[in-house]
Order: C-alpha cells, then sequence, then structure tokens
C-alpha cells in the first residue's frame, strides 16, 4: 500500500497568525495555487485509489482541487481534521498565552481549555492508520489531505513510536506530500514534505509559502 499524506496549502489563519486548530479559515490565492500544482504533480506521478480528507475549508480546498484533477470523489472523515485546540482556536498566539496559560506541569493525558489531550490525538491517528490499512485493499494508493500536527500524530504511529516523540519532527510544508509505504509488516518511508510541485511559484509566491 502507497499512502500519500499531503497538507493544506496556505490559509488566512497562516496569514493572519492565529492558532487554528478547528478554526475554519479557507485557503488564499496562493493556497489555491499550491494546491493546483500539487494536484498536477500528483497526477502526473501517481495513480490514486482513493481521497481522503477533513472537512475543514483549508484541507477540503485543496482535497476538491485533487479530485477535479484526478477524476475522483473525496471521502470526508471528521477524524482527519486537526488538533482541537478547544477555546484557543482562532485567537493569536499571544492573546492565548495570557487568556489561557499552560500550566508548568502537564502531561500525555491532560486536556486543558476544551482541547484534545495528546493521548487522544494519537489515538485519533492510530484509528485512522488502522482503518486506511485494513479496509483497503493491500495494493492501493491512498491520498490523505489533512493538517501539520495530525500529519506529524500519523506519522508518529505509521512509525510506531511512543506518543511521546518529541525527538522525532516531521517538517511539514504547504501542500507537502510524505510519502509511505505499508508491505505487510515492513513500513518505509519514500519522501517527507515534497514541495518540487512549488518549483512552479514565483519567487515572491515562494518566499510567502512555508
Amino acid at each position: 500500500m502507497k499512502i500519500l499524506v499531503i497538507r493544506h496549502g496556505q490559509s488566512e489563519g497562516d496569514i493572519t497568525g492565529v492558532i487554528e486548530g478547528r478554526y475554519d479559515a479557507p485557503l488564499t490565492g496562493l493556497g489555491v495555487k499550491q494546491a493546483k500544482l500539487m494536484a498536477d504533480w500528483v497526477a502526473e506521478s501517481y495513480s490514486i485509489d482513493k481521497i481522503f480528507a477533513s472537512p475543514l475549508k483549508r484541507a477540503s480546498g485543496v482535497a476538491e482541487i485533487l479530485s477535479k484533477r484526478i477524476n475522483l470523489d473525496v471521502v470526508y472523515d471528521d477524524d482527519i481534521m486537526e488538533w482541537n485546540t478547544g477555546l484557543i482556536s482562532g485567537l493569536k498566539k499571544e492573546e492565548a498565552r495570557v487568556r489561557y496559560p499552560v500550566p508548568e506541569l502537564s502531561y500525555p493525558h491532560t486536556a486543558m481549555y476544551e482541547q484534545e489531550s495528546n493521548i487522544e490525538l494519537r489515538m485519533r491517528a492510530e484509528t485512522v492508520l488502522s482503518r486506511l490499512v485494513n479496509e483497503n485493499p493491500k495494493d492501493s494508493t491512498i491520498a490523505i489531505v489533512s493538517h501539520g500536527l495530525f500529519i506529524c500524530n500519523l506519522g508518529y504511529s505509521f512509525l510506531r513510536l511512543p506518543v511521546t516523540s518529541n525527538l522525532v519532527q516531521f517538517p511539514i510544508g504547504d501542500t507537502g506530500i510524505h510519502e509511505w509505504h505499508i508491505d505487510g509488516e515492513n513500513r518505509t518511508v519514500v519522501h517527507v514534505n515534497q514541495q518540487r510541485h512549488l518549483e512552479g511559484l514565483s519567487v515572491m509566491e515562494l518566499a510567502n509559502s512555508r
């Protein structure tokens, strides 16, 4: 099985510098262009069997662009949404620090301010990966359009890492593509945050991408 995990493109939340989480900001014009370049790359490089996506606008917008490019419907799944940041969603980071301070001592199971705990987020990723592996043909190529922290946790699940995996970081940029293969018990990371498709952007657009 091949799994392509794709981050959404630039969103309005990225521009305004708010904490997104479940804050439902749409793509910017640059985000749409990034998504179109990614969709062209994927169409030319892979034969996709299914597209799964978060229903949040910044991810669903990218998924719809890919869907139209390869003529394949999108399956939306709430479990693929970004970490639920609760009451800090949509706030500037400085405002969130003042209104909802993080205690000095916290644990993976700690959930504050109506947020998911790290364990809850990781278990959601584990569930998604288990469904992908067990509910699709072993020779499938699956595309998933999601968000930064969820993609990190899906990667930790794929690599069978513990919940507290801070020593392993996944670089994740606008429409970055992660390619993973599963063959029985063998798991292979082929690409991490592949963004060669963004070479089609102008110098200014590249400077504004992440």
